[in-house]
């Protein structure tokens, strides 16, 4: 037998029709898959298959879930590592309600208000809100003639939304006739432009045109490279809000952890993938760094698509994604992220502060263009306990700063520059906005690309996998069901559609269109066995 997601050294006799139950517990039939890593979007994927019949397991190399959304807690402080913006909270609430389940039951979801401060060099500040009437006297603040410009762009932002998002998001772009079908959005949208010459075209400002250009920033993206569907984030926020969860975003994992255990779903931590077995051009599984090895219909990896390529599996079953095209991808920036906990409240530093400096395109194009780490920086300063003080002992707050950085091709020595980096940004954040941050912190530790490499096994330290220019987008991206390989998946931020919670979500509903359910797949294998 040879069907997508039947290994081929199975036996028809297993292939009885089974039953298949209702969403919230399908009926196990002996059909496997394997997930790696414990991301949101492998976590999305292992419930998808959960409830599509599959018996699941998830290999997460670190000792607890999340991949770039683990936690740290330290003395009393929680530390979201990653993502900290919730967007299009209806995608998790789906996967709950796939469950049986009611995401409120699990969740806190809070609405932040402003979604943003946004902090120029000079002083001034913008209030970045979900609110019509309060977004247009920002802007007005700014810049009163910009208000024409401005509703402008909000109407092509949306326009980017529908096409971009609604129509595009959870596609699953397979051939090049998906992409034929998806020319004339692509058309609509002037995908080719960039988002800042978007933004440019209708807003004259420049600091308004840094508040309305940023958001890829926030997955990888140089405003002035990534394609004007971009704009799509704007409308995204706008209409469904910018939350933050009580607890932190790991409370978000520990609950899609606690469905899976509720599917019967095993999450095995501390299981490195050494290689992802293929036997007659067929997936068949997976070997552990510790020589275990592990038998599936199918494999899912939501580890980094580049790292996945090159290091899991033999050149020789790779035609499309070699290792001269995975080396010679354009690769988004890294992070540099400070966490520090201190003994006294900021009550002044919102929970989402975003703090530009004097440069922008040319710092931008010092991180992704010329791979340098320049001295200056822009920041994003995160402070949970806006929120939720329970993330900090009574009294006290937890941050992190994250600055852009080049990846590891700037040839950056991180244990070299770590700690004389780390100290350029707290004086920074000492002369600004938290006067003596250095006499207060209790807590302190730092995740570099270097990090991003060792930990997360990121291709040359990159944060968010390929760059999204347009491209390395939608077809043009590591596909969803891989090119080279039967009964391999990919999910997360280096696949389709791309990164942030939005974008890895989507990845795993893209997937879920072209993943039979079990009932079909062996359906399928009988009515073959019969002819």
């Amino acid at each position: 037998a040879n069907h997508e997601g039947v290994g081929m050294d199975q036996k028809v006799d297993r292939f009885k029709i089974p039953e298949l139950a209702v969403l919230g517990g399908a009926k196990k039939t002996g059909a496997r898959a394997i997930v790696i890593g414990s991301g949101f979007g492998g976590l999305a994927a292992a419930i998808r298959l959960a409830v599509k019949g599959y018996e699941v397991t998830v290999l997460e190399r670190l000792d607890s879930p999340g991949g770039r959304a683990y936690v740290h807690r330290r003395n009393g402080y929680t530390f979201d590592a990653g993502p900290t913006i919730i967007t299009a909270p209806f995608l998790l609430e789906e996967l709950w309600a796939l469950c049986g389940r009611d995401m409120k039951d699990d969740i806190d979801l809070r609405l932040m208000d402003p979604f943003y401060q946004v902090r120029f060099a000079d002083g001034r500040i913008f209030h970045y809100t979900g609110d019509p009437e309060k977004m247009r006297a920002e802007v007005a603040k700014f810049e009163p003639s910009d208000l024409p410009g401005y509703e402008r762009f909000l109407e092509e932002a949306e326009k980017c939304y529908k096409l971009g998002f609604e129509e595009l998001g959870d596609f699953c772009f397979q051939s090049l006739g998906d992409l034929a079908k998806a020319f004339p959005s692509l058309v609509k949208m002037r995908a080719w432009n960039n988002l800042y010459s978007l933004v440019a075209k209708h807003i004259k400002n420049p600091q308004l045109r840094e508040v309305m250009s940023f958001h890829p920033l926030l997955i990888g993206g140089n405003p002035f490279s990534v394609t004007a569907v971009y704009s799509l984030i704007n409308a995204l926020e706008r209409k469904w809000g910018v939350h933050s969860v009580m607890g932190g975003t790991g409370k978000l994992i520990q609950g899609l952890v606690k469905l899976l255990n509720e599917q019967g779903v095993e999450v095995r931590y501390n299981s490195t993938v050494r290689k992802i077995n293929i036997e007659n051009n067929h997936v068949t599984g997976v070997t552990l760094e510790n020589g275990q090895v592990l038998y599936s219909d199918l494999v899912v990896s939501n580890a980094d698509t580049a790292w996945t390529y090159k290091n899991l599996i033999d050149a020789k079953y790779r035609k499309v994604w070699t290792d001269k095209k995975v080396d010679n991808g354009k690769y988004s920036m890294s992070l540099f992220v400070w966490y520090f906990g201190t003994k006294k409240k900021y009550p002044e530093i919102p929970h989402h502060m975003m703090l530009l400096g004097e440069r922008y395109k040319t710092l931008l194009d010092d991180i992704f263009k010329k791979h340098h780490l320049a001295k200056d920086f822009s920041l994003y300063l995160h402070r949970p306990t806006a929120t939720d003080p329970s993330m900090a002992p009574e009294g006290c707050d937890t941050f992190y700063v994250l600055s852009p950085v080049p990846h590891l091709d700037s040839g950056t020595d991180w244990q070299t520059v770590a700690e004389s980096y780390r100290k350029a940004i707290a004086n920074m954040l000492e002369s600004t906005v938290m006067p003596d941050l250095q006499a207060n912190i209790t807590e302190s530790f730092m995740m570099t690309p270097q990090d991003f490499k060792d930990r997360l096994l990121s291709h040359k330290g990159a944060a968010f996998g390929l760059e999204p220019l347009l491209t390395q987008s939608a077809w043009f991206r590591p596909h969803n069901r891989s090119e080279d390989i039967p009964g391999l998946y990919m999910v997360g931020a280096s696949t389709h559609p791309g990164a942030g919670i939005p974008g890895v979500l989507s990845s795993a509903k893209a997937l879920d269109s072209v993943i039979e359910p079990v009932v079909n797949t062996y359906l399928n294998q009988a009515r073959h066995a019969a002819t």
